[in-house]
């Protein structure tokens, strides 16, 4: 190995080299949204990354201006070789995965599934840095559906993936306590970090062959599945309890966000908290010490931040000192 340039990983990592078996580890990335940057970064610091694979630019925000996913801008600014097919199938997707002959595939929030021909293109397999506690919450969106579930807890998974839909064997799990107050959006942030260490944590060992992988039979709790978010789910319905809708309101910020429609206008929840005890009609608007609030199925939901739509975001007392006919007779 004396001839072959190596990139030593820091001690505090173990004394590993980005070599196996005599050759130059080259590993390809998969990833599109902010989650996935911890993880390439870290991963461009310690092995030699030889391509990336993301999603297509896509037209967003109000002008629907086309924009690079979070990946691209820094796979760019790294200066490494970028794809963005609109399938993995394509035939020169599939090309441009053979000519980086990757010994390994690294895939975080990738947002396309794995075709066979992919996952035994590399001869150490896919890992992927899974934002649950795997076999919990399964699919698109874990994140979202613990805060909406109303779990405790939730973590990162780094796990070797199959053809099936998250149902791969587990090489390693952290968890975290969720936050009473936390956003879906706030949560992506600290389990990104936490995917990226346990990724590094986890790589030495595993390509070393010196950690198993266990299957998710072998490990407690039933799966479960978090099903791809769409913009209609976050309008918010008012005979459900204030607590769930409190969660809804965390959950789909910042996307796709929960609101309601108030005379005719679009009123998105960008932060609200649920009042037990205090009940009016499902939908009907009222104030509670100075904010507005909706009675639902099951208490009161506070509106501590909206935002109508086509203007800025503005607090709950605001909001409420700005507007007439929010509580019937002041208007």
């Amino acid at each position: 190995m004396g001839s072959i340039p190596t990139r030593p990983i820091e001690r505090e990592w173990g004394l590993v080299y980005a070599t196996i078996s005599g050759m130059a580890l080259r590993i390809v990335f998969m990833g599109s949204p902010d989650f996935a940057l911890p993880s390439l970064k870290s991963l461009t610091e310690r092995y030699p990354v030889v391509g990336v694979v993301t999603q297509p630019d896509r037209p967003a925000g109000r002008g629907r201006q086309m924009r690079s996913p979070a990946v691209k801008a820094l796979a760019d600014e790294l200066g490494l070789p970028v794809i963005q097919p609109q399938r993995l199938s394509e035939p020169a997707a599939m090309a441009q995965m053979k000519e980086w002959q990757p010994d390994l595939i690294v895939v975080a929030a990738f947002g396309q599934i794995l075709r066979r021909e992919v996952l035994e293109l590399p001869r150490h397999g896919c890992l992927n840095v899974h934002a649950s506690l795997l076999p919990r919450w399964r699919g698109a969106a874990p994140i979202q559906a613990a805060i909406l579930h109303g779990d405790d807890e939730t973590g990162v998974t780094i796990m070797l993936m199959d053809a099936g839909l998250d149902t791969g064997p587990v090489l390693a799990k952290r968890a975290l306590a969720i936050q009473p107050r936390e956003t879906a959006g706030e949560l992506s942030q600290r389990l990104s970090q936490l995917g990226a260490e346990l990724l590094l944590e986890s790589l030495p060992r595993y390509l070393s062959g010196d950690m198993r992988p266990i299957p998710q039979s072998e490990l407690p709790g039933e799966p479960s599945y978090a099903p791809l978010i769409h913009k209609e789910h976050g309008l918010l319905d008012f005979t459900n309890a204030a607590e769930q809708l409190a969660r809804q309101v965390r959950a789909f910020n910042p996307w796709p966000g929960a609101y309601f429609v108030w005379q005719g206008q679009r009123l998105a929840v960008l932060q609200a908290h649920s009042m037990a005890g205090i009940d009016a009609l499902p939908g009907e608007t009222t104030q509670l010490n100075g904010l507005p609030a909706v009675g639902t199925g099951k208490g009161l939901l506070v509106l501590d931040e909206l935002q109508p739509a086509g203007k800025k975001a503005i607090p709950g007392k605001a909001f409420l000192h700005g507007i007439r006919g929010w509580i019937e007779g002041d208007g």
